[in-house]
């Protein structure tokens, strides 16, 4: 195993004999010849022939006085005598697409880090035992220069990492959020596919400036208290023509069978983990990341498209060494992927984008485990929007969309997400997935929200939805900022933000999200009312939070709800306050108890709730002397 494969491939400056140049390394065992061509030589490919050794097939060449910002590729040629330029797949940094060249950059060069502290600080505490609430963006579409759409080739419609860091730090600082996560930043050719599809592992994107600039972005966002998770894409990689693709002329980094190496589904290609190179390449991938721009994770997206030899394609009868339909190579290397990175950095986030039903996805590899830390919670996510999209009457044959999740909420460790997935192709945004007019769809976003907050797991939301956009996410143009200058869209934004806060106040919302003796259903079984309510804990038994949500349009009045303890309770947060948009339906009193019991609950107090509405109540004990 090598994680630090590119501290020898790729483009190194260096010094030989004296004389400052650059040292060209790759991996290319099936090519004939290989040269390196670029501005300096007029890309002529009979001028820097590189040395092979036979026996690894590694291809290297220093060229004496080129220095940093070289525009170069690999010019290949294969058994067959056919010709074709390459991008170098360890190039540090890239041309602005449409432009596939690579240049010679220094990974290594000191930058002035300001972030000992946020590093010293994540170092000291588990994640399963503290507040995560992720504001998912794609860095494109979120703010810009320019609001015309595709068609600008030089990336100027584009904000630079530096003038991004300069809007979103403040921004997530005011909404609350304690991590970002960023969609692919790895350079790939096309926007359409948002970065899943990608040529560059170890080159950040240039539409947005050089590495130097996402390091300030990076440094800029810890020295705020703000955690960054990448987008990382282990499973597939681009077919175009400069990529990774037949790389040789051979299929090098992807399966040499093509039912294996084709991704039908994508139109890319698989990598082959039976390649000791290709692991390391991906395995120095990911280290890269976390030495060179100190993120604190990495959302490893398509994690079923790894696991199964058959996923995503009809049935081949591809069959693994045991008869069974795994693939054993991919899962080890996602089991060395986690133990490396566990072992080299302290608390990392690794979260598995996984579809199905695969078992301890987030169990510890000497348990027989992934290694993750965390899972995206597809089933709830598709259940609960779901459930969301019907009207009142509609739920009511439907309760099992709002309570099944519970059977399984931790059998992992979840993170509740609502991705950039599920607001686009046709899919509505999250408001316009709600039933019922326009007040009601902000009504019961809220509401939902309340209830995602309140649910067992870590939270993920995708840009646009803490304000309410009602168009789908459209990737070539920013977000509808102007709908803040409604009340409806300002007030959701501020309810988000009160949310996100009152959320990382509240450890019985997060300290025990990954165990049953955390959560406490009171009562979810009465359909005709869909009126849910449940328990949050802590270690502390006087420590706990009451939730209840009222998926109606009716108004409950003294409703009379099962509790726990006989003490009073009081209402520290609700969906429905004026500022928030709602009709300020409160509790504003203290709710006295009563020794009537109920949902079988000892006892029992008196509440009001508004239609569509969530609400939280703690019980008084500091303040009563309990």
């Amino acid at each position: 195993m090598n994680y630090t494969l590119y501290k020898k491939f790729g483009a190194h400056i260096k010094k030989v004999n004296g004389v400052t140049g650059v040292s060209f390394t790759l991996w290319a065992p099936n090519a004939i010849k290989v040269s390196v061509v670029g501005d300096f030589n007029n890309w002529d490919g009979k001028k820097h022939y590189m040395d092979r050794d036979i026996k690894t097939g590694i291809w290297s060449l220093f060229i004496p006085y080129l220095n940093e910002g070289t525009v170069y590729k690999y010019m290949i040629a294969d058994k067959n005598h056919k010709i074709f330029l390459k991008s170098d797949p360890f190039a540090f940094y890239s041309e602005v697409r449409p432009n596939t060249a690579s240049i010679v950059y220094n990974p290594f060069k000191t930058f002035p880090w300001e972030d000992s502290i946020w590093l010293e600080e994540r170092g000291k505490e588990s994640l399963y035992k503290k507040p995560i609430s992720i504001y998912e963006l794609h860095l494109g579409s979120w703010r810009r220069h320019y609001n015309r759409g595709e068609g600008l080739e030089d990336g100027s419609e584009f904000l630079n990492y530096r003038e991004i860091a300069e809007k979103l730090v403040p921004y997530i600082l005011e909404t609350g959020f304690t991590h970002i996560e960023i969609l692919p930043l790895t350079e790939h050719p096309l926007d359409t596919s948002w970065g899943y599809q990608g040529v560059g592992y170890f080159s950040i994107t240039s539409r947005y400036g050089t590495p130097e600039d996402f390091k300030f972005l990076v440094n800029e966002c810890h020295k705020a208290g703000i955690g960054v998770i990448l987008d990382w894409v282990p499973g597939h990689f681009c077919k175009d023509a400069h990529g990774l693709y037949r790389f040789d002329g051979t299929p090098l980094f992807e399966y040499d069978n093509e039912i294996l190496g084709e991704n039908p589904t994508w139109g890319t290609a698989n990598f082959d983990f039976t390649k000791p190179f290709v692991r390391n390449f991906l395995l120095s991938s990911a280290t890269f990341l976390f030495e060179h721009f100190h993120i604190d994770g990495i959302r490893a997206d398509a994690v079923s498209n790894l696991l199964y030899l058959e996923y995503g394609r009809e049935k081949t009868g591809l069959k693994n060494a045991l008869g069974g339909d795994a693939k054993l190579e991919a899962i080890d290397f996602l089991r060395t992927l986690n133990e490396t990175i566990f072992k080299l950095y302290k608390n990392p986030l690794m979260i598995a984008e996984e579809a199905t039903s695969w078992p301890l996805v987030t169990a510890p590899t000497y348990k027989g485990g992934l290694g993750f830390n965390y899972k995206w919670n597809m089933g709830w996510m598709n259940d609960m929007l779901k459930y969301m999209s019907y009207s009142p009457c509609e739920r009511e044959r439907n309760q099992n969309l709002l309570t099944f999740s519970l059977m399984y909420a931790f059998s992992e460790n979840f993170v509740l997400a609502l991705s950039h997935d599920e607001v686009v192709h046709g899919k509505k945004s999250l408001l316009d997935k709600m039933s019922g007019d326009y007040i009601q769809k902000f009504d019961s976003l809220r509401m939902f929200y309340g209830f995602m907050f309140g649910h067992p797991g870590k939270k993920l939301l995708f840009m646009g939805g803490e304000f309410g956009q009602f168009i789908e996410w459209r990737y070539y143009e920013e977000l509808e900022w102007k709908l803040l200058k409604y009340p409806q869209h300002d007030s959701l934004k501020t309810y988000v933000s009160k949310l996100n806060e009152f959320y990382k106040s509240e450890p019985a919302l997060w300290s025990k999200d990954s165990t049953p003796d955390g959560f406490q259903w009171i009562n979810h079984k009465t359909h005709t009312q869909k009126l849910v309510t449940f328990i949050r804990k802590t270690d502390n038994p006087d420590d706990f939070i009451l939730v209840v949500c009222n998926f109606t349009k009716d108004e409950y009045i003294h409703h009379p709800i099962g509790v726990p303890r006989m003490v009073e309770y009081e209402e520290v947060f609700n969906s429905d306050k004026n500022i928030f948009g709602g009709g300020n339906q409160l509790n504003s009193e203290i709710i006295k108890p009563m020794n009537r019991d109920l949902d079988d609950q000892p006892f029992s107090i008196s509440i009001n709730i508004a239609p569509l509405c969530t609400l939280f109540l703690k019980p008084i004990f500091k303040k009563r002397g309990n």
